[in-house]
């Protein structure tokens, strides 16, 4: 399955989306397991005084469904919310995989409204911009 490429193109469209998050620049780590196939996306904002902020993370899971379809899914993540949104990418002759990354880079940038208790931590400037 395409874990390395699908990644690859979601940070490219979180580049394309906001090229500094908040003044800063990316600061974005990946880890794949292809014998577990499973790879992640940690991202975070490096600010001009060069400190880390964690932001969240895009994890994503290929498997194959019973009827032998490849699916793979991309759970959405952020720093100080509780919130977790799911994209699931059903492999087929005419899917266009970097458009498919655009939308899940999409759903990352445009993070679900957070609760009274998640409003009051600090949160980075870039998951509220879309």
């Amino acid at each position: 399955m395409r874990l390395l490429s699908f990644l690859n193109d979601v940070e490219h469209a979180l580049n394309a989306d906001d090229p500094a998050p908040q003044g800063g620049t990316w600061e974005n780590s990946r880890t794949i397991n292809y014998h577990q196939n499973l790879a992640r996306l940690s991202l975070a904002a490096r600010d001009a005084s060069g400190t880390v902020q964690p932001l969240g993370a895009v994890t994503l899971q290929a498997f194959e469904l019973a009827d032998g379809t490849r699916c793979l899914k991309a759970y959405l993540s952020w720093t100080a919310s509780q919130s977790e949104a799911i994209h699931a990418v059903y492999a087929r002759p005419d899917l266009n995989w970097t458009a498919e990354a655009r939308r899940v880079a999409s759903g990352w940038l445009n993070a679900p409204a957070r609760s009274e208790s998640e409003a009051a931590a600090p949160r980075a400037s870039l998951v509220a911009t879309g």
